[in-house]
């Protein structure tokens, strides 16, 4: 006797997941994770406030981005959501709207620690390349 094949998840997963976990959907997956940690998301915050000046308000640096935290990415039949993505004003010129974005950013980064490394270099690394 065959075993019945799981569906594949949907979005509505996604919005049906606990509000204390990340929820994505990988490859019809959905994986869900705690809320980063104390020193992970530190390092994410930091960053964020170090590119923001210089690349979002132009303080010291070229300005002409959007940089976002952990905004939720809709490419293709994926969600993932990203430690920080950034867009360039040229392409989105007014601030992003709405709960999430379908247009790929320009520059994506993955804050990595022991418990993200193997779901975000495996994993999100190659649809993020394939998305541009």
């Amino acid at each position: 006797m065959s075993q019945p094949t799981a569906r594949p998840a949907t979005y509505q997963d996604v919005l049906d997941a606990p509000e204390h976990l990340v929820a994505e959907l990988i490859a019809g997956v959905l994986r869900t994770q705690p809320r980063p940690a104390l020193p992970h998301a530190t390092a994410a915050s930091v960053l964020g406030m170090d590119l923001g000046g210089p690349f979002q308000r132009g303080r010291g640096g070229p300005g002409g981005w959007w940089i976002l935290d952990e905004p939720e990415l809709h490419l293709g039949e994926d969600v993932l959501v990203p430690d920080l993505a950034g867009w360039r004003r040229e392409r989105v010129p007014t601030a992003p709207k709405g709960a999430y974005q379908e247009l790929a950013p320009d520059w994506v980064c993955e804050v990595l620690s022991p418990s993200t490394l193997q779901l975000d270099r495996m994993l999100k690394l190659p649809r993020y390349a394939r998305a541009g």
